[in-house]
């Protein structure tokens, strides 16, 4: 499945020029506030006509303004999932679910209700009230509803966003269930680093209303330079690894990486099972010999592959460790007493307490539905 955007629009005085295309399992809308990002996601629902443009969806043309082509917006096929749940009050939830089915032809359904009820987990919250629910599982019926329209596209518009930290690790697992498990490509709109880090297959990074950057997430996160300023701090590398085992002794799970052997706090993965992991540059310190009599147990070899940098005091190093690339800032101070330059051979070091919730997720699987 794969998504094509290329359209020109003025909102009032905010002008829109955006073009990318992807064909990743989840791609992320990525930027501050005031960015576009609601934006051009109304654009793709056909909420918004743009000025000029095309968009299209897995060969299906949505808009063409050349052509003169603009399927209206209930024609589309596309689900959409915002930061409130928009559920029917007074209705239950099973009303809630199929009321997703009526705008779909009973030939175009290829999504039946049970499917979706066990992959969101809300069998047990069938008969109840939307009032009755909790913020998190509102959430979850309202993908539900979402997904039994059988939709060519899926789009998710901040959907955490109201939700506390709480409510927010709740929900992130099913999510994650659904990006690898679905063959629907998901649009997903978020400001936060964590987010996308943990969810995303792509990244289109967005400012002022245009396009800045566009890839594969873990390319685009280590560019520290392309966050905004608020969330600098939490980018840096992503790690694809797999559970080796778990060490119950020490409440630790080992994962191995082509850099080498992660541990991190016990995760509730099984052996064998892809995990992600991301290492925020301001968690990596960096030896030129192997640290000895040091708590940290992450110990990464690697040869420094570049240096620039950063604002103030800061440097950003990037360290090439057996292939896997690992992002480390510093200040320039520590930069110059270590000497560093290309090529040199270091460790990146790097504590287990710092693998929490936020910066621990399931890795991309194959979709097998």
């Amino acid at each position: 499945m794969t998504l094509s955007v290329a359209i020109r629009h003025l909102q009032g005085d905010f002008r829109i020029e955006a073009q990318f295309a992807g064909s990743g399992r989840l791609t992320a809308l990525f930027g501050p506030s005031g960015s576009g990002k609601s934006s051009l996601i109304n654009l793709i629902a056909g909420l918004i006509r743009p000025d000029e443009g095309r968009i299209e969806v897995d060969g299906k043309v949505l808009v063409d303004t050349k052509a003169r082509i603009f399927v209206p917006r209930h024609k589309r096929r596309i689900g959409m999932v915002f930061q409130d749940a928009r559920l029917f009050p007074h209705m239950s939830v099973r009303s809630n679910l199929l009321y997703g089915r009526w705008f779909t032809p009973a030939a175009e359904r290829y999504l039946e209700m049970g499917a979706i009820v066990d992959l969101l987990g809300i069998g047990a919250l069938l008969e109840r009230k939307p009032a009755t629910l909790s913020g998190g599982e509102k959430q979850r019926v309202a993908i539900g509803r979402a997904l039994l329209s059988s939709p060519r596209l899926l789009l998710m518009d901040e959907p955490l966003a109201s939700l506390d930290e709480a409510r927010k690790a709740e929900i992130l697992p099913y999510i994650e269930r659904l990006r690898d498990q679905m063959k629907i490509p998901i649009v997903y709109v978020s400001h936060s680093v964590a987010e996308v880090a943990r969810l995303a297959s792509d990244v289109v990074v967005l400012a002022q209303g245009k396009v800045t950057a566009s890839g594969p997430v873990a390319d685009i996160l280590q560019r520290l330079d392309l966050l905004p300023a608020g969330e600098r701090g939490e980018g840096g590398a992503l790690v694809e690894t797999v559970v080796a085992r778990h060490d119950d002794a020490f409440s630790m799970s080992v994962l191995h990486s082509a850099a080498g052997e992660i541990r991190v706090p016990r995760i509730g993965i099984p052996v064998g099972q892809p995990v992600r992991l991301r290492i925020r540059a301001r968690d990596v310190m960096i030896a030129t010999e192997r640290p000895t009599g040091l708590s940290a147990l992450n110990i990464l070899p690697g040869k420094v592959a570049a240096i620039a940098h950063g604002t103030g005091a800061e440097s950003e190093v990037r360290i090439d460790c057996n292939g896997v690339p690992i992002v480390s800032r510093i200040t320039e101070q520590s930069r110059q007493a270590l000497d560093l330059k290309p090529g040199l051979p270091v460790f990146a070091v790097v504590k287990t307490v710092t693998f929490d919730e936020a910066n621990t997720g399931a890795g991309i699987q194959e979709a097998d539905m």
